[in-house]
């Protein structure tokens, strides 16, 4: 048991839209044996797409909007990856991701720097003590200089950082990288699908010289001694505690500094750890199952509509068949096939380790922050639903569809990524989301998957405030005066959807009694 959590590692890939993230996990499946061909994310006809991107919208936008799992063996390591959405207006799916991983890579664009939504994800990192390691990506192209970035970064995110390879140059100059982890040499040649040569070289000697030119050489001599100067000695110990963040250059695109990262993250990365749960912590080695729910996926395979929970064993060894209880509903519950995943195609599996994460069909038994275990009572707590910023009411297009529709939106719904109320004054259903894009994709998928059209109509809210107080006469006047404005989620409680800030901040003055929530957690 012990010997397989050891090499047990799960991690996610993080950071602003378009630095790579895709295109960073499609090259680490190359080195895991589990892709022959890298996909790309932008897709011509011609091109195989990336093996995370696997929906049709995902395909057709070149964006991830879903978190995909997927696993490998490596070096007799068991690695799980989670290849997290960019765009912000995914993000809640991400923070969610962020609760089911020991560790986290950041991807880094050498050109555009540190960004807006790569700040927020480490801020949930920094909150949970998750250990980071930094790749800086797309050196074959001009960018800034790497000690500016190596400044950028421990501003901007707030933590230490260690370069553990070197880049030679950049752009159309690059040469390679020098691997300060392994002290060895690695030549660039551009090629997107093969690796490239290591060599073991003397840094001082002129060896160095005749493979990547004079003035590199001394150029590299110099930013050595430097980074050797101003950075501290790699230490494991302060990597693991989130304190240093180690940093390597590279280019996912042409599969350059891929292999140095995953070489040394399968050696330092930490393998699963106790998980903080209501009552106590949960340690990986005990020998009951605990896991929790974080993610549902709809229509993972279309021509069956089925629905996927995605489980993140926390302790103990789920086995096919064995029951287990879900506390929120108090239902017994086994499962004949549980699945592995490679984003798309599934294998079932006879039984799982702490760290991995398990697909359990899903036929309406699961709400995201579900808790699994032997019959103790426990909570996993700590999955975020945030309040919605946006909303439209949602009306059938086609009226001969409506059952179609009604199926849709609920299990689109059941993924977390928009929430629906149901208006108490007009009976109109209303989807609130994070952001824009949203709407589109539920939209394009409600018509590809489940063959149903709606339309959209404006709706002018501000936010989504769920409430309750101890004073039933107070709560009940304030219904009663809010009457146009309170509506239903889908588990029956009482949300007020106030159309402006001033409304609620005067709604907040008038009921001291009643609390208002943010969160659906509470």
């Amino acid at each position: 048991m012990n010997q397989e959590i050891g090499r047990r590692r799960t991690f996610a890939i993080i950071s602003h839209p378009d630095a790579g993230k895709t295109t960073l996990t499609e090259k680490l499946l190359l080195f895991g044996g589990q892709i022959q061909v890298a996909g790309a994310v932008k897709s011509n006809k011609i091109r195989k797409t990336a093996t995370s991107d696997w929906m049709e919208i995902e395909k057709q936008r070149g964006i991830s909007v879903t978190t995909s799992v997927m696993e490998f063996d490596y070096q007799g390591y068991k690695v799980n990856i989670l290849d997290t959405p960019g765009h912000q207006d995914f993000a809640e799916d991400t923070f969610r991701t962020l609760t089911a991983v020991d560790s986290a890579i950041i991807v880094v664009d050498s050109a555009k720097g540190v960004e807006t939504q790569t700040r927020k994800l480490m801020e949930v990192c920094r909150m949970r003590k998750t250990p980071v390691i930094v790749f800086v990506n797309k050196m074959d192209r001009e960018g800034k200089d790497p000690f500016d970035l190596l400044d950028e970064l421990e501003n901007e995110l707030q933590i230490g950082v260690r370069p553990l390879s070197w880049p030679i140059n950049q752009g159309q100059r690059f040469k390679g990288v020098y691997n300060i982890y392994e002290q060895k040499l690695d030549l660039y040649q551009p090629s997107k699908q093969t690796v490239t040569e290591k060599v073991e070289v003397d840094i001082e000697s002129s060896e160095l010289d005749e493979r990547v030119g004079a003035a590199d050489a001394e150029k590299l001599r110099e930013d050595l001694q430097l980074v050797e100067g101003v950075y501290p000695e790699f230490n494991v110990e302060s990597y693991l505690n989130a304190d240093i963040a180690p940093v390597f250059f590279g280019s996912a695109l042409n599969n350059f500094g891929v292999k140095e990262l995953l070489d040394c993250f399968v050696k330092i990365a930490p393998s699963p750890r106790p998980v903080m749960a209501v009552e106590r912590e949960v340690n990986p080695e005990e020998p009951k199952f605990t896991g929790f729910i974080f993610k549902i996926t709809a229509n993972i395979d279309p021509n069956h509509r089925s629905c996927v929970a995605f489980c993140k064993v926390c302790s103990g060894k789920f086995v096919r068949n064995a029951p287990y209880l879900n506390l929120r509903t108090g239902k017994t519950l086994r499962f004949s096939s549980p699945t592995q995943f490679m984003a798309q195609r599934k294998s079932t599996i006879e039984e799982a380790y702490p760290g991995d994460i398990v697909g359990l069909p899903d036929t309406g038994n699961f709400a995201i922050g579900d808790t699994l275990t032997e019959g103790e009572n426990l909570h996993f707590r700590g999955l975020p639903s945030f309040s919605p910023e946006m909303f439209k009411y949602i009306e059938n297009a086609d009226p001969m569809k409506t059952k179609q529709l009604n199926k849709g939106i609920d299990q689109l719904m059941d993924e977390g990524v928009a929430q629906l109320f149901v208006n108490q004054f007009n009976g109109r259903k209303i989807i609130g989301t994070v952001g824009q894009l949203q709407f589109e994709v539920i939209q394009y998928r409600l018509e590809n998957e489940y063959n149903a059209k709606c339309r959209w109509e404006p709706v002018r809210l501000y936010k989504a405030c769920w409430i309750e107080s101890d004073d039933e006469a107070e709560l009940e006047n304030f219904k009663k005066r809010k009457y146009q404005y309170m509506a239903r989620d889908r588990q029956g409680r009482d949300v007020f959807l106030a159309d402006s800030g001033y409304v609620l901040q005067m709604a907040q003055e008038d009921f001291k009694h009643i609390r208002f929530h943010f969160t659906s957690e509470f």
